[in-house]
């Protein structure tokens, strides 16, 4: 420390004797100054350094830039980490009224030296201080000349979703770097159902030791996502490790931040050793655009960097890339700033002059009058830069951020897709798809396959139970209602039931054994509450819950729960009797609306073939009233097929034909229905289901500790006071046997698997109306639990085999009251169940009469154009509109064959009308011209 102040002083006189006391003005300046702050010792600092200076000589030569202003560059080293000297650092840069200064290179130097820049209103462009919290708000002359982590972060989440996993490990050393890039994974995957199990922090200059104790408790964990979130120096270490302790196989994943893609380019390639380590691992790399500028950057980069790196071969990363366009950017910038004629001027600050005390010279620090200035022309440049189009979005951060997905495999690296924020994951460019709509689920997501770690092209779990020894405490309830489902051995800590075997029976079909013990929960005397045993999975007294515990969405909140092994919907059990007969019974196979429609359809029928009839068929015409009853008895006599009367037009034999086809099913319908009630014994309950007890005021049993009790209560709205807790099946039985009358109950509600046990030796006892809920029994764990999920698999595969049937019918099969042939209720026939038959019935009714009408408008034309003209001059289309109605019903009315034979004969008359008109009109000409003959004469 005692070699510090020294220089801290040293830089603090030499502003002193600087130009820089009072205010300057001046013109258009010859030399700007700009300051670069960089570790140049290392080799990414050699590549930065590489790319400053060939952009500065670039821009200096081309006289389109600034003029005849250049750019002087300030190299100074940056100490690395170590807050206090890079303080001193930056201020010997801004002691020589520096303009902008390019760097920092880390973020945790980025937070030290920006409330300098602040104070002094120097622009501080960073391309490598890449923390999301170094935002413009709390640091307004902090310019990020790269992508934010906010954007890797994020295209890292999209990677875990899209594999489905949901727990990762992050790794990461404990500075504003790491915790912020971290904290903002967090976030990314909290959006997506994601999350961080276990964050491993390592010390910034952690020594081999150190991350082999932290890589151990990393193994120990129950999950194998492992996030890297380092620097180029620590990240390498890491991979180190994990290779030596074994971490590096088959089932982990690891996913390195983009030091490693950074590091792979730059070192390429890189010793065998080193690329042995890292096999398998997935890598976000900035993706820049490949145009021309770029393709001429890179056949440039050799010759750059010979003769620069004492003898180490460079390669090209996004780093030096984007730190050549920030100086272009830089330099846009200030050439726009000086054409709107301002100048570039330093004033003192009057705080820090204020401050005396041990010869600091606080005061030799200048402002920059016009960084604000500068600073707004920065973010509104947009160029094309090497990278691309260089652009900032009206959140100050570069427009289209976007990475390539790097796999490496054997001694290179391969891209499996791409990461934007406009589409997602994609196997396709990005600047292919902005001019696309934007494109995000993760449906339409997409990646090439992965080598994974172990040389396996199989997709891991994820995860493994952790190897410290814990068992996972399995809570089980403890009833005292049905011990089919689950019962505890007398005298042992073990289990037995229907719920039991299914669990055991799928934990023996996963790929990998699962150390559990059961924990009885309950008293034994009670039923306990299943939603009191979920609740206590999420304070972590127990790691799941296996029994009779039903999938409610109270409980779907708190915990996941596998997949339904039983169907258990809420039924209604009330006591039935035998149903007596009556006079009406023959009423019962049809409801009323079925009786009514079906009588319509008869009187429409028989006047739709009346009206098919009338004109052709003499057994349907007569006076009106025995027109009436022809109608009506040839309608209800179809129903035996017995009508007498034929028919004759063919409209109407497609009709009859239909009709009699609808008429030969509801005959069958109403046989089989009626034969059904008078044969099989009826019985009957007041009670016909949850509608009919939501409507009385009657008491209500329920299974104590059930779910159902809330449900009555929140969802039907059934008053509390009439619900009765009842807990043995003998209880339950007595309760309604006694019934409300005796201080029973009239019903009682409970999930079916319980009634089917309940029922099945009860048979004065039965199940009323339908199902009002739609539930299932499943095992609950924690939330986003992968065993759930491996449990759900497992579930369905013994659906597919059988084995779930076979547990079913050991715990659960009983016939005691199937052979009895009783039914509860009659069911009645209902119009839904034919409204098919009378469509297509009324349908060909109605185009029978369509065409009907065309035929018969056809005739009626036909037959008043061959009407001959009356003797007053006027035709019959003359007539009133009423009379030719009356004239129309009246021709309808006709017989068809007196239609034709009186046209036939006026037509015959018609004829002969013309001819004797003709000959008197012959004579009349032939003495016409004897008469003239004579005047000539």
């Amino acid at each position: 420390m005692s070699k510090v102040w020294p220089l801290v002083f040293m830089v603090l006189s030499i502003g002193c004797f600087s130009n820089g006391s009072g205010r300057q003005n001046s013109t258009v300046p010859d030399l700007v100054n700009i300051g670069a702050l960089f570790s140049y010792n290392t080799s990414v600092g050699r590549t930065i350094k590489v790319a400053l200076e060939a952009a500065f000589d670039d821009i200096n030569s081309d006289p389109n830039i600034l003029g005849r202003t250049k750019l002087n560059l300030s190299l100074q080293e940056d100490s690395k980490y170590r807050g206090f000297l890079s303080i001193a650092e930056v201020l010997q840069v801004m002691a020589s009224q520096t303009v902008a200064i390019i760097g920092p290179h880390s973020s945790v130097t980025a937070h030290v030296i920006t409330h300098i820049a602040n104070e002094l209103q120097v622009p501080l462009l960073s391309f490598s201080a890449l923390d999301p919290t170094l935002s413009s708000l709390q640091f307004p002359f902090f310019i990020r000349t790269c992508h934010s982590d906010l954007y890797q972060m994020t295209a890292i989440a999209d990677l875990v979703d899209y594999y489905g996993w949901k727990d990762v490990i992050a790794v990461f050393p404990d500075d504003d770097n790491g915790r912020n890039g971290i904290s903002t994974l967090g976030d990314k995957l909290a959006e997506r159902r994601c999350k961080i199990s276990y964050k491993a922090a390592l010390r910034p200059q952690a020594s081999m030791e150190e991350i082999s104790n932290v890589l151990v408790q990393v193994a120990l964990a129950e999950s194998r996502i492992i996030v890297v979130h380092g620097n180029t120096q620590l990240g390498p270490q890491v991979f180190t490790v994990a290779k030596n302790l074994g971490m590096m196989g088959t089932g982990y994943v690891w996913i390195a931040t983009s030091f490693l893609s950074a590091l792979l380019d730059i070192n390429y390639p890189l010793s065998p050793d080193s690329m042995d380590e890292i096999q398998g691992v997935l890598t976000p790399r900035i993706h820049t655009l490949n145009s021309e500028r770029r393709r001429s950057f890179v056949s440039r980069w050799k010759n750059l960097t010979r003769g620069n790196t004492a003898n180490v071969k460079l390669g090209l990363s996004f780093l030096p890339i984007y730190a050549y366009d920030t100086v272009y950017a830089l330099a846009y910038a200030l050439d726009a700033f000086f054409k709107e004629g301002n100048r570039i001027t330093f004033s003192t600050d009057s705080k820090l002059s204020n401050i005396h005390g041990n010869n600091l010279n606080l005061e030799a620090l200048k402002i920059f009058n016009e960084g604000n200035l500068l600073r707004r022309k920065i973010y509104e440049v947009n160029m094309t830069g090497v990278s691309g189009p260089f652009k900032y979005t009206s959140d100050r951060n570069l427009a289209n951020p976007a990475y390539e997905i790097i796999n490496v495999i054997g001694t290179g690296t391969r891209r499996i897709g791409y990461w934007s924020n406009h589409s997602g994951l994609s196997v396709v460019p990005p600047e292919t798809l902005y001019s696309k709509p934007v494109n995000l689920p993760r449906k339409n997501q997409k990646l090439f396959p992965v080598i994974w770690p172990g040389n396996t092209d199989e997709k891991p779990r994820g995860w493994v139970f952790p190897n410290n020894g814990r068992l996972l405490k399995i809570g089980v309830p403890r009833g005292v209602s049905y011990h089919e489902f689950v019962s505890q051995i007398k005298g042992t800590d073990m289990f037995e039931g229907f719920c039991i075997d299914v669990f055991l029976a799928a934990v023996n079909l996963l790929p990998y054994a699962v150390p559990y013990k059961f924990i009885s929960y309950g008293d034994g005397k009670n039923n306990p509450s299943m939603t009191e045993l979920v609740r206590l999975i999420t304070t972590g007294e127990f790691d799941g819950a296996v029994g009779d515990i039903a999938i409610t969405t109270e409980r779907t909140r708190m915990v996941d729960f596998t997949q339904p092994y039983i169907e258990s919907g809420l039924v209604v059990v009330a006591p039935i009797g035998q149903a007596e007969s009556n006079a009406l019974a023959f009423l019962a196979p049809f409801t009323p609306k079925m009786w009514f429609v079906t009588a319509s359809f008869f009187i429409l029928v028989g006047a739709v073939v009346w009206i098919l009839e009338h004109r052709v068929n003499d057994e349907f015409r007569g006076p009106p009233k025995k027109q009436v009853v022809t109608v009506l008895w040839f309608s209800f006599s179809t129903m035996f097929f017995s009508h007498r009367e034929n028919t004759v037009s063919t409209l109407g034999r497609v009709v009859l034909i239909i009709w009699l086809f609808v008429v030969l099913i509801i005959n069958s319908s109403y046989t089989a229905s009626l034969t059904s009630i008078l044969t099989v014994q009826q019985l009957y309950s007041p009670i016909k289901g949850i509608e009919s007890l939501v409507n009385s005021k009657v008491p209500i049993g329920y299974t104590q500790g059930s779910f159902a009790k809330n449900y009555l209560v929140q969802e039907i709205h059934i008053e509390e006071s009439r619900l009765v807790p009842l807990t043995t099946p003998e209880e339950i039985a007595k309760a309604l046997k006694h019934g409300p009358e005796n201080g029973g109950v009239a019903a009682y509600i409970d999930e079916r698997a319980y009634t089917d046990i309940f029922l099945s030796s009860r048979c004065d006892l039965s199940v009323v109306g339908q199902e009002f809920t739609r539930n299932g029994w499943g095992f609950a764990f924690p939330r986003d639990s992968p065993l759930a999920v491996d449990l759900s698999t497992a579930i369905l595969q013994m659906i597919d085999n059988g084995d779930l049937q076979r547990i079913h019918d050991k715990w659960l099969l009983s016939s005691a009251c199937l052979s009895q042939g009783s039914k509860l209720e009659v069911e009645r026939l209902q119009l839904k169940s034919f409204w098919g038959l009378y469509a297509i019935c009324g349908i060909a009714c109605l185009l029978a009469l369509f065409m009907y009408l065309i035929q018969i408008l056809r005739q009626y034309q036909k037959h008043y154009l061959e009407e001959p003209e009356s003797i007053g001059g006027q035709s019959i289309g003359s007539s009133s509109r009423s009379s030719r109605l009356k004239t129309f019903l009246s021709f309808a009315d006709e017989k068809e064959e007196t239609v034709k034979s009186r046209s036939k004969r006026r037509k015959m008359e018609r004829i002969s009308y013309r001819s004797s008109v003709g000959s008197s009109s012959n004579k009349e000409d032939a003495s016409r011209r004897s008469e003239y003959a004579n005047e000539l004469l």
